[in-house]
């Protein structure tokens, strides 16, 4: 884990996982002082970057940054159930192109697949790619998969993918590479709504699937 600056109100967390990621922004989000301090937690895929309030000294940032040890500690602990009040639940058609694929590389039936997929929370771990697209993470590690070696040039607003260790719903229709196993009609971004993204790091997602 490393601390490095990041302009004159940024402290860059580095670190070796996404386990990792999700542990630290849980911790400054915890932490007494986060809420006179931290302006904003930024989660990304190795790296959690912390944001000052205006008028505070970036140095004080190193002040919520938890420690290695505690960083390790919260890794260790199960998983909490909700992390918000309620999951948000996303109904899904399991009809993906890339379903009986993703069944074959994971020596599950389809069903078994679907059963996989909707019998274990995610979590948002962070955003990225697109505007309302979420990185998913904590399910049922029999899906850890490969992107495919072709990636699409055009998939379809609301289709549901599986790629390493990550699950998520793409927002809107968009080159992609990663395994497709079903469909949503769920709107991920919505300029109207407030956040406008659906998901947002931290929060708890539960799959459903739609009969």
């Amino acid at each position: 884990m490393r601390l490095l600056p990041y302009g004159d109100r940024g402290l860059l967390v580095e670190l070796a996982d996404t386990a990792a990621v999700v542990a630290v922004a849980e911790l400054v989000g915890a932490h007494p002082l986060a809420e006179e301090l931290v302006a904003d937690v930024v989660p990304g895929a190795r790296s959690v970057l912390l944001v000052a309030r205006p008028g505070v000294p970036v140095g004080r940032l190193v002040d919520v940054a938890p420690d290695e040890v505690a960083v390790a500690e919260a890794i260790s602990q199960p998983v909490r159930q909700v992390r918000r009040d309620d999951p948000t639940r996303i109904p899904v058609v399991y009809d993906g192109p890339d379903l009986a694929a993703v069944a074959s590389l994971t020596g599950l039936s389809e069903q078994e697949v679907v059963a996989a997929h909707t019998g274990t929370p995610w979590h948002v771990a962070f955003g990225g790619f697109a505007p309302g697209f979420a990185y998913l993470v904590g399910g049922d590690p029999r899906l850890q998969v490969p992107r495919r070696d072709e990636p699409r040039t055009s998939v379809p607003a609301g289709s549901v993918g599986l790629a390493g260790e990550f699950s998520g719903v793409y927002p809107r229709s968009s080159p992609g590479g990663w395994q497709l196993i079903g469909r949503t009609d769920l709107a991920l971004w919505d300029l109207e709504c407030d956040p406008p993204a659906l998901l947002t790091a931290g929060a708890t997602v539960v799959f459903e699937e739609a009969r």
